[in-house]
């Protein structure tokens, strides 16, 4: 062959490669290719990227042999099946730790690359990174769960509405009625007492007298009004539960809105009532003079309402480990500077030095499975600091409780709207 061929024909192959190389590197998608003994051969810019492992290092090794801290079990049923059925394997939500310490997913296609005289077909896997797509398809399911549970909310307040009105109503009628019919009875006592000297009338104020005492008429003219004034008492109970479910679940708005914290915070503590009133006494210190704050009042409401439970359940753990007692639950609002601030207590364990790192990574929990979807505190995070621009972090004590501290920014709508509230006064 004439070297000057050769030569040419050497550079030509390079050139093609290199080509090769820089188009498989400017693809966003992880690119790993294996020879049959599961050698890598290929391992693209993405690859670098998702597993912090460079491609001159991954070359040649031994896939197995690659520090990648994932669900090799699954992987290496992935790679078997698709060679003995020479067909194509996909693979969802595979779990990985990323370079930085987090968890995230992978969706990888296994592809078979079967060549000539040889038994076992070299490999090529595709994927990426769907930790956010996975985010936002959670978060889009909780929200459509949490938007029919408003809807269905909001309706059972509007039908418990009426019925309980009728009640309301009918209670004040017997009470008012009952106060006038005590007045009249203390007129026929007065009466009684002053015919009861008279021999002609000893027959009638006998069986006045017998008749009075045969319905207890002393004990029911003590106890009526008392069970009519627990009645009143629980009506107006159901009232205040029935108006924090329809503020609570109000449909949500896209746009901000000035919003009374103090009272979005009685709402969600009313529904979360349940919750908590086994487990804890709840304190509440909320500032008075608190301004107006534009926020998305919904998402807000949810935020507040995940931190209520996830302090009951932790409350609750102490206790199932022999305390025995009620903890507390403390709820707090108060103005810093130019933000608002909203403050969650509670007596529970505590979070442990070793997860603190992790609490608003999403997925991550620390309940048993069927518990706890690990989105409640990432959604938190989500909706106080990207939505609100806000601050959410934790200061937490192993034994003693955790305190969970919001702060917003008030801004011009919330200012704008307190003064023209002012002026209303």
């Amino acid at each position: 062959m004439n070297p000057v061929i050769g030569e040419a024909n050497h550079e030509q192959l390079q050139k093609t490669q290199d080509e090769k190389d820089q188009l498989i590197d400017a693809i966003s998608s992880i690119i790993i290719s294996l020879d049959s003994q599961d050698r890598i051969t290929q391992w693209n810019r993405a690859a670098e990227a998702i597993f912090g492992i460079l491609g001159k290092d991954a070359a040649g090794r031994c896939f197995r042999g690659c520090a990648i801290e994932w669900e090799w079990e699954g992987i290496e049923a992935g790679l078997k099946q698709c060679r003995q059925e020479s067909q194509i394997i996909r693979l969802e939500d595979i779990r990985y730790a990323r370079p930085d310490g987090s968890e995230g997913f992978l969706g990888l296609t296994i592809h078979p690359i079967k060549k000539e005289k040889i038994k076992d077909a070299d490999l090529l896997i595709l994927g990426a990174d769907i930790t956010e797509r996975r985010i936002l398809k959670v978060q889009l399911a909780q929200a459509q769960k949490l938007e029919a549970i408003g809807q269905l909310a909001s309706g059972i307040a509007h039908e418990i509405n009426t019925p309980i009105q009728y009640i309301g109503d009918n209670i004040r009628f017997l009470k008012d009625g009952f106060d006038d019919l005590i007045t009249l009875l203390e007129k026929y006592n007065q009466l009684l007492a002053a015919v009861q000297g008279n021999a002609a009338n000893e027959g009638i104020t006998g069986e006045i007298v017998r008749a009075a005492a045969e319905i207890d008429l002393d004990y029911l003219a003590t106890e009526m009004p008392r069970a009519i004034e627990q009645s009143q008492e629980g009506v107006e109970r159901v009232i205040e539960i029935v108006r924090a479910m329809k503020e609570f679940a109000h449909p949500g708005v896209e746009e901000k809105t000035s919003v009374d914290l103090n009272r979005a915070l009685e709402s969600t503590l009313t529904v979360a009532r349940n919750e908590w009133k086994y487990v804890a006494d709840l304190q509440k210190d909320f500032d008075s003079d608190l301004p107006l704050v534009s926020c998305l009042p919904g998402e807000l409401n949810q935020v507040i309402l995940n931190l209520i439970v996830n302090a009951a359940h932790a409350i609750s753990e102490v206790i199932e480990e022999g305390s025995g007692t009620k903890g507390t639950i403390t709820v707090s609002t108060r103005k810093v500077g130019a933000e608002a601030e909203i403050r969650v207590s509670d007596t529970g364990a505590g979070i442990p030095e070793e997860i603190r790192t992790r609490i608003f990574e999403p997925f991550f929990t620390t309940k048993d499975i069927g518990k706890g979807s690990g989105q409640g505190l990432a959604l938190a995070h989500a909706v106080i600091v990207e939505k609100h621009g806000g601050t959410i972090h934790f200061e937490s004590e192993t034994g003693r409780g955790t305190t969970f501290i919001i702060r917003l920014p008030m801004g011009a709508v919330a200012d704008r709207q307190e003064m023209e509230l002012s002026h209303a006064r």
